[in-house]
């Protein structure tokens, strides 16, 4: 099993959407980063763990998990004009862009925030979420960062 942090901005889709979903699921769509979209159709699987963070708000942070319950498929918003994420260079025929589905396991006890996180750099060198610059919605975490994650809890 492997674990993902996947970014979402709360007021767009957030974890209790998620959690209010029929079958608290839904899929993950409008990734338009090649490498985000890689991580999804290349390296999630079902089973997988994923940290849900909010972006783009007022306190960004880790407020949940979530679980891959469906491996990579054509993103259909890519194919609709009418669509925010339309892409007229993907076709069902040769699709540039994925999505997957993830099912709500649970909210955290609390957000750990983005601030926290930078305080334990030091033992979270690797994620790529701390990284300057980094901006992918989609990113791996490591069995080791997961843990030390859900520690701060």
């Amino acid at each position: 099993m492997s674990h993902w942090l996947m970014k979402s901005e709360p007021d767009v889709f957030g974890i209790g959407h998620l959690e209010h979903k029929p079958e608290q699921a839904e899929h993950w769509d409008g990734v338009r980063n090649f490498q985000a979209r890689n991580f999804m159709r290349d390296g999630m699987k079902k089973g997988d763990q994923v940290f849900f963070y909010h972006s783009n708000c007022k306190e960004p942070g880790i407020v949940g998990i979530a679980e891959v319950v469906r491996e990579a498929y054509p993103d259909h918003t890519a194919f609709d004009p009418e669509a925010k994420y339309y892409d007229p260079k993907s076709t069902p025929e040769n699709p540039r862009w994925f999505m997957v589905d993830v099912k709500f396991v649970r909210r955290l006890k609390r957000t750990i925030t983005l601030q926290e996180l930078k305080m334990h750099a030091e033992v979270l060198p690797d994620l790529p979420l701390l990284k300057k610059g980094s901006r992918l919605s989609v990113m791996p975490v490591s069995e080791e960062e997961w843990e030390t994650i859900l520690g701060l809890e």
